[in-house]
């Protein structure tokens, strides 16, 4: 146990700053006056880099390396680009994953009481899964490093390692043992998705992943084909407990499954490596309802419960540990009220969904 956490907080672009300060706001709340915590703002973004013309600099990087961990609002504006074409904002998330070794990438999908599933019959607690995304490797390596020759071929390489592989399907099974196993059956599974019937780099992922799961006997096997997946996450979500998966093809089913629980407003993730660890809502900058009041702020206020989770679990800090469990059953509390914001088809403005999450932490801190 830390007497002081360095947390460091990029706001970002669109409505990051709005959904990140929500975020501080709550853990604040859920805190109280004795908070170990030390918010330190750096700048980074699509934004800063229109008013600087550097989106990431090189102090912002080095107070993100060093905090103990990263709290993000969301980044990049559509059209505001580097001279080579990328995404000016989605680079400070790049550039953290690969520099730090953010391997995992935890994408936690579940459908919460009070928030309207678009598939039918499906209710509270039948969607409740973890997408584990390799972070580090996959098809998203080759970003910087791919090939265009005279404007006729462009090349980009899918890597693989076994050390990379095999780390992050430890994780899965690790995250699989500390579960309650799938919604429909209570089994604690881990399922392998890949392309393992066509390319040697998913077949060569498929044969890590099996090798790892012999030193799991007590957990569930079984293995999709991306294609296939991207059905059964349609029609049978709650078979799933922990799927793992390759950079790319995690990039994609998270959002899917983020649609089948009300959207992406509600899809938390954690990103970790040895050391550190950087957390932000699955969403983008949504620019259009930026400074509107209406942005949902869940996402990222369940980010900054991870946040506290990984914090207490990796410093023995059972104070951040309850804070993050209040966290979480405010918010539980809140969608069950129907405290739903604009994309949920609710009414709420961002700040009375804020204040109704300080107030419930706060009563219970």
């Amino acid at each position: 146990m830390k007497d002081v956490y360095d947390i460091a907080v990029v706001h970002g672009d669109g409505i990051g700053p709005e959904v990140c300060a929500a975020a501080v706001e709550v853990v604040r709340a859920a805190l109280g006056n004795r908070s170990p915590l030390n918010f330190r703002e750096y700048p980074a973004g699509a934004e800063h880099y229109l008013k600087t013309g550097e989106s990431f600099p090189d102090a912002s990087f080095e107070g993100c390396r060093n905090a103990d961990a990263i709290l993000h609002g969301a980044g990049g504006i559509p059209g505001v680009v580097h001279p080579d074409g990328t995404e000016a904002g989605l680079d400070f998330t790049l550039r953290l994953r690969f520099e730090l070794d953010l391997y995992a990438n935890i994408r936690p999908i579940r459908l919460f009481e009070g928030v309207t599933c678009p598939l039918a019959g499906v209710k509270a607690g039948e969607i409740d899964y973890v997408i584990l995304r390799e972070n580090s490797e996959g098809l998203y390596a080759a970003r910087g490093a791919g090939v265009q020759l005279r404007g006729e071929l462009a090349v980009d390489n899918l890597v693989q390692t076994r050390t990379g592989v095999e780390r992050i399907v430890r994780k899965a099974f690790e995250l699989a043992r500390q579960s309650n196993g799938a919604p429909r059956d209570g089994v604690r599974r881990v399922t392998c998705c890949d392309k393992a019937n066509v390319l040697r780099s998913y077949a060569f992922f498929r044969s890590i992943f099996s090798r790892v799961a012999e030193e799991y006997p007590d957990i569930a096997t079984e293995y999709v084909l991306i294609d296939a997946m991207t059905m059964h996450l349609v029609l049978k979500p709650g078979h799933f407990n922990v799927i793992v998966t390759e950079n790319m093809f995690g990039d994609i089913i998270s959002d899917l499954g983020a649609a089948t629980i009300g959207g992406m407003g509600l899809a938390p993730s954690a990103e970790l490596g040895d050391r550190n660890g950087f957390f932000q809502a699955a969403h983008g900058s949504a620019p259009d309802i930026a400074g509107k009041g209406i942005a949902n702020p869940y996402g990222t206020v369940l980010s900054a419960a991870a946040m506290l989770d990984w914090l207490g679990v990796r410093h023995q800090d059972a104070s951040l540990a309850a804070a993050a469990t209040n966290i979480k059953t405010a918010v539980n509390d809140a969608l069950a009220s129907g405290c739903l914001s604009a994309d949920l088809k609710g009414s709420w403005k961002s700040a009375d969904i804020t204040r109704m999450l300080c107030e419930r932490v706060a009563e219970a801190n």
